[in-house]
C-alpha cells in the first residue's frame, strides 16, 4: 500500500516559492480576532483568518510525522503549516518521565521505519525511552502440525523491528517539530466543514491577492473548525484516523468492512526479559507477545466480541493463566519434532536437520499485568482515492488494516515520507499545492 501512494504522490503537490520569505515561529491558537495577522505564524495572512501553505488534521503519530519530514527538508522548513486536533498535549512540551510502566498501545515499527525516523531526527529521542529491539520472531497455531522462525540474521540483518510506545513516537515526533524552523500553529479543536471552489484565473487580482479572492478562485481550501476559528490552506492533508472527517467531507468513498473480531490490548511482565516477538493462531484469532522492554511484553490478542468481553472483565489472576495457556499448550500441543530434527509436516518439506536457534521454543510466563486491558473493533478501509482536489489522506484515514502483521503505523510513515518528498521536489518546480488537473494526473499513474 505505501508503495500505492508514493507511486501516486511522486510528482509534485507543493506550494509557492515565497515560502521562503517567511519568519519561523510555533503558536497555539484558541480563537483567531482582528490581531491574529500580527502573530508570525500567520504572516501570510489578509483579514482576519490566517492562511496556511498545510493544513494536517490529526495531529497522531502519521501527522505528526509528516510535519517533521517537512521540517526535516531544506526546502520545505519553512512551510507554514497548521496542525488541526484536539488533543491538549499537542501544545506543550511532551515530556515522557523514565521509569514510567509501559503503555498497552504500542507499535512494531520496521527497519524501513526505522531509516525514515532516523532521518527526521526523531530516533535520537525515541532511543532515550524504552524501546524494544528484537531479532527473532516465532509464529505457530494450535494445531501443533508445524511453526516457522525467523531470524534477523538469516536476512543479514541485525534485527527484525522495534517495538515502541505510541505516545514515544508521538512525543519524539513532536520533539523534531518543536525545535525545527518550521512555522506551525497547532489549534486544538476539530474539522466541522471544509470548502472547496474550482480554480480559476487570477488575472486581475493584484500582485498580492486576498485569503478571500485565492478562495473564491480556487485556490485555497477552507476549514471551518470547532471553537469558531476559519483557516484557509492550499493543501489539507487528512491524516485523522480511519473515521476520517477529512475524507468524508471530501466525498471520497471507500471499501472495505468490518471484522466480526475485536483486539484485546494490554502490558504484561515476565520474571526475564524477552527478545522474541510470538505469536500463535487461534481457533478465534491470533496472539502476539511482543517485548517492549526492562522484562515487560505488550499482548494483542484478537478474538471474537463475546470472547473479548469475557477477557476483559475476569479477573487478573484469571486472564493471566488464559494468556500463558493461549502461549503454551491451551486449545492444542506444541508442533513436534521428529528424531531426525523436523517438524510434523516432514512429510511435506522432507526430512532436514533444525539447529538450536530454529527449535520451537516456549514463550516466557506472564506473571503480572501491568496495564488496563483496553478493546477495540478490527475493520479494514480502503480509500477508492488517497488525493482530490487540495486535499492527500495519509494513514488510516487513506487505508485501515488489521493489526494481525503489524504494518499499519508503518504504512503510515511510508505515506508521510511520500507525501513530503513529492511536496519538496514540486517547490523545487515552484508548483501550486493540490492543483486539480495535476492531482487528476497523479491518480493516472
Amino acid at each position: 500500500m505505501n508503495r500505492v501512494l508514493a507511486r501516486q504522490l511522486r510528482t509534485n503537490v507543493c506550494g509557492s516559492k515565497h515560502i521562503f520569505q517567511r519568519a519561523c515561529s510555533t503558536h497555539v491558537t484558541r480563537k483567531v480576532s482582528s490581531t491574529a495577522g500580527s502573530n508570525e505564524s500567520n504572516a501570510n495572512s489578509t483579514g482576519d483568518s490566517p492562511q496556511h501553505d498545510i493544513a494536517i488534521v490529526g495531529g497522531g503519530m502519521v501527522g505528526i510525522a509528516l510535519a517533521a519530514s517537512l521540517a526535516s527538508k531544506p526546502l520545505t522548513k519553512h512551510l507554514n503549516v497548521a496542525i488541526i486536533d484536539n488533543n491538549p498535549l499537542l501544545g506543550r512540551k511532551n515530556i515522557i518521565e523514565k521509569g514510567h510502566l509501559p503503555d498497552p498501545r504500542v507499535s512494531t515499527v520496521t527497519p524501513a521505519t526505522i531509516s525514515f525516523l532516523k532521518d527526521i531526527g526523531a530516533w535520537k529521542y525515541i532511543e532515550e525511552q524504552r524501546h524494544a529491539y528484537f531479532d527473532k520472531m516465532q509464529v505457530w497455531d494450535y494445531t501443533g502440525l508445524g511453526y516457522t522462525r525467523y531470524n534477523a540474521k538469516d536476512v543479514d540483518q541485525d534485527i527484525l523491528g522495534c517495538v515502541v510506545e505510541n505516545k514515544v513516537l508521538q512525543s519524539s515526533q513532536l520533539s523534531c517539530v518543536q525545535e525545527s524552523d518550521l512555522q506551525k500553529t497547532i489549534y486544538p479543536a476539530r474539522l466541522n466543514s471544509m470548502d472547496m471552489l474550482p480554480s480559476s484565473s487570477l488575472t486581475g487580482l493584484g500582485e498580492v491577492p486576498s485569503t478571500a479572492d485565492l478562495f473564491m478562485r480556487g485556490r485555497l481550501a477552507k476549514l471551518e473548525l470547532s471553537d469558531g476559528n476559519n483557516v484557509y490552506a492550499k493543501l489539507v492533508v487528512g491524516a485523522d484516523g480511519s473515521k476520517s472527517r477529512v475524507r468524508e467531507l471530501a466525498g471520497i468513498k471507500t471499501t472495505g468492512w468490518n471484522y466480526s473480531q475485536n483486539a484485546i490490548i494490554c502490558t504484561v511482565e515476565h520474571t526475564v526479559e524477552n527478545f522474541t516477538a510470538w505469536q500463535r493462531f487461534l481457533p478465534n484469532g491470533p496472539i502476539a507477545l511482543l517485548p517492549v522492554g526492562d522484562k515487560f511484553s505488550n499482548i494483542v490478542w484478537t478474538m471474537d466480541p463475546t470472547e473479548a468481553s469475557d477477557r476483559r472483565s475476569m479477573s487478573e489472576d484469571d486472564f493471566i493463566k488464559a494468556v500463558n495457556d493461549a502461549l503454551d499448550y491451551g486449545y492444542g500441543p506444541h508442533p513436534e519434532i521428529t528424531s531426525s530434527g523436523g517438524s510434523s509436516l516432514s512429510w511435506l518439506t522432507g526430512d532436514v536437520n533444525i539447529s538450536a536457534k530454529e527449535r520451537f521454543e516456549t514463550p516466557p510466563k506472564v506473571v503480572k499485568l501491568s496495564s488496563e486491558r483496553m478493546m477495540f473493533p478490527l475493520s479494514l478501509r480502503h480509500a477508492k482515492d488517497y488525493v482530490s482536489n487540495r486535499v492527500a489522506l495519509v494513514g488510516d484515514s487513506a487505508h485501515t488494516v488489521h493489526p494481525l502483521a503489524g504494518q499499519g503505523v508503518n504504512l503510515g510513515f511510508a505515506d508521510a515520507s511520500a507525501l513530503s518528498r513529492a511536496i519538496a521536489e514540486g517547490i523545487a518546480l515552484g508548483t501550486d499545492i493540490g492543483e486539480v488537473r495535476m492531482l487528476a494526473w497523479i491518480l493516472t499513474l
